[in-house]
């Protein structure tokens, strides 16, 4: 069971439409509910009126603290991809009611089994935004009998629990000389984007209510789906995702050994009781997958930093081969994040995140490299499809250091090129002096962080790692952490959710050209063009381009339509004509509407001009359409 509970100033909903044939019978009319704590809940396979009855009496429990006693119990599928029978959802939501209004609760709910219109006003207090998750196991361990030991409590990192209270104040750095105005004082007109994204940090609210677009999109396109199999936040990939996925990986790869990136391989699991692992997690501000192997208790890895660094505590180096560069493909990290902050592509639990950290002599050789690797940062995203206009920038600072490098936040700010968001705390409490995110803001005016930065300045002495001065002393380097593309599955998000807004637009929504599974689809007019098309297929494939033919029994138009919604870049219909000719007519999606007559040499030159410098992968399913299996109904 899953369950967002959002304290309301009030909410009103309407119910539109039966989702499915069993829903309940409902006044198509509009109901306002105030001052109560909604519980959107999804009911999961498994799930039973012994889960029901705990999740109300927790509920009971926060209502003291809000000092209210009013719930409106909320049908919502999207939490869950692990959804019970309706039969079965239903019985449990009508136990959850008549349990909480059993216990005194004044109790409302939703019709189950509808489409809804809502509007909600969520207060604004620290606790007005929860997200629960329960499992049977879970009920079954804390109804031991008495005497024995409960459930215990999830181990949760101090940086955590403090990230939650921390005070700060935010700014937006202005990229003519770095100065600093207060957000409610900045004019945000002609910076739309940059408001969402003040708006959206600054109230910290992760929880998803609404399908984001991508979803949808990545199940249709054959991407990636959800893995009802394993746990939320684990995503199967499917041949075309996972060619996506591959090419994104190599990119990236390969841009950190031109930087000069030493590329390693390091565990994913590590000891939690670790002396230098168990402080390091008290700072970061992540929640952990804990499992126990004999005497162990393991965590898995969300990032690289811990294989990194125990590896550069083992290594001898001086000021000469500074700075040192390593840089690991983490498939997968790990993060448990919220239930209710889990969806589609955005936010995983199980993630592909490259890492990159950089071993400094002192701060001034970290702020050289700090610039080079924020250009380099922005051009990765560049070329994996996204510009400047698709995301924003927070940076990350305590006053004190703001005063003294205002000069080095100016030049960062000059480099963007645009207004940045600043997050100014009084004291530092995390392990890093400067960070910088860079955001993808989404069709839901929510935003995640992709590319990332920090100067570390605690973490050498915590694993000890050292090199040798000029004067042949050892001494404690400064390290900085850097992701240049984010995780790749979020990458993946940001396309999706570009490609939709671009739709909204009125515009062809379409995957770069790089990265698109089919780049050429021939479609012959009838058999007997079989052979020249063919022909044509090997002629274009020799030239690194993928090409998959259309041989199926559908009509034209169908053909033609299917490889439309397949975001098919370039649709080539083989005649008569063409065969005579030797010229192709060309549907170039890019240009809506548009049909080129090119010769196939021309083709080739076109699409390999537009992918030069691209990783390339054969095509990852039969070449025919006929042959292929259909992943998503």
């Amino acid at each position: 069971m899953r369950i967002l509970q959002l304290h309301s100033n009030y909410i009103v909903f309407k119910p539109v439409e039966k989702e499915i044939a069993s829903a309940e019978e409902a006044e198509q009319k509009e109901n306002r509910v105030e001052e109560a704590l909604v519980l959107f809940t999804a009911i999961e396979e498994g799930d039973n009126t012994a889960l029901a009855q705990k999740a109300i009496d927790d509920v009971r429990a926060f209502l003291g603290k809000l000092k209210v006693n009013r719930i409106l119990i909320y049908p919502f599928a999207h939490l869950s991809s692990n959804l019970s029978k309706p039969s079965e959802a239903l019985k449990i939501i009508r136990d959850m009611e008549a349990y909480a209004k059993e216990k005194g609760i004044e109790t409302y709910r939703a019709p189950f089994g509808w489409n809804k219109q809502f509007t909600i006003s969520i207060k604004g207090h620290p606790l007005a935004e929860q997200a629960r998750s329960y499992a049977p196991a879970q009920v079954a361990v804390e109804e031991k009998v008495e005497g024995e030991a409960k459930k215990e409590e999830e181990p949760v990192s101090t940086a955590l629990k403090a990230e939650e209270k921390l005070q700060s104040f935010w700014h937006v750095i202005l990229p003519e000389d770095g100065s600093l105005v207060p957000v409610e004082e900045f004019k945000f007109k002609g910076y739309t984007n940059l408001q969402k994204f003040s708006v959206y940090e600054i109230k910290k609210a992760r929880a998803v209510t609404v399908m984001p677009p991508h979803v949808p999109l990545m199940k249709r396109l054959e991407i990636a789906d959800y893995e009802a199999g394993s746990d939320p936040g684990n995503i199967r990939w499917y041949p075309k995702g996972r060619l996506i996925k591959s090419l994104l990986e190599h990119y990236v790869t390969l841009r950190m050994n031109q930087y000069g990136a030493m590329e390693v391989e390091t565990p994913i699991m590590y000891d939690f009781n670790h002396p230098s692992l168990k402080s390091y997690l008290n700072r970061f501000p992540a929640r952990q997958y804990i499992l126990k192997s004999e005497d162990k208790e393991l965590f898995l890895r969300f990032a690289a930093c811990f294989g990194q660094f125990l590896m550069a505590h083992d290594a001898q180096f001086s000021y000469k081969q500074m700075p040192l560069k390593l840089y690991e493909l983490t498939r997968y990290s790990f993060r448990r994040e919220k239930s209710g902050e889990v969806v589609g592509l955005k936010r995983l639990r199980a993630f592909t995140m490259p890492d990159c950290h950089a071993f400094c002599t002192d701060l001034e050789q970290a702020k050289k490299e700090f610039l080079t690797r924020f250009n380099i940062c922005i051009e990765v995203l560049t070329n994996i499809g996204l510009s400047k206009d698709d995301y924003e920038i927070a940076m990350r600072f305590t006053k004190g250091f703001y005063d003294e490098h205002k000069e080095f936040i100016a030049e960062l700010a000059k480099a963007f090129g645009k207004p940045m968001l600043a997050e100014v705390w009084n004291e530092r409490f995390f392990y890093f002096i400067l960070k910088w995110d860079l955001n993808f803001v989404d069709n839901q005016d929510k935003a995640a962080a992709l590319s990332t930065d920090q100067i570390d300045v605690e973490n050498a002495k915590r694993y000890e790692i050292m090199y040798v001065d000029e004067k042949g002393e050892k001494q404690y380097p400064l390290i900085l952490h850097c992701s240049p593309s984010g995780a790749i599955e979020r990458d993946i998000y940001a396309l999706l959710e570009k490609a939709y807004r671009e739709q909204m637009k009125g515009k062809a929504p379409m995957l770069p050209l790089w990265l698109s599974p089919t780049q050429v689809r021939l479609i012959p007019l009838s058999d007997r063009f079989m052979d020249k098309v063919e022909e044509l297929a090997k002629q274009i494939s020799s030239q690194c381009i993928r090409v998959d033919i259309e041989d199926s029994a559908s009509t034209l138009q169908k053909k033609i339509r299917e490889a439309e919604q397949e975001w098919v870049p370039y649709i080539v219909v083989v005649g008569e004509k063409e065969v005579g000719s030797g010229t192709l007519s060309v549907r170039d999606r890019e240009v809506k509407g548009s049909q080129f007559k090119l010769t196939v040499e021309e083709l080739t030159a076109k699409i390999c001009e537009k992918t030069a410098g691209m990783p390339f992968k054969p095509l990852p399913l039969p070449v025919y359409i006929s042959k292929r299996p259909q992943f998503h109904g």
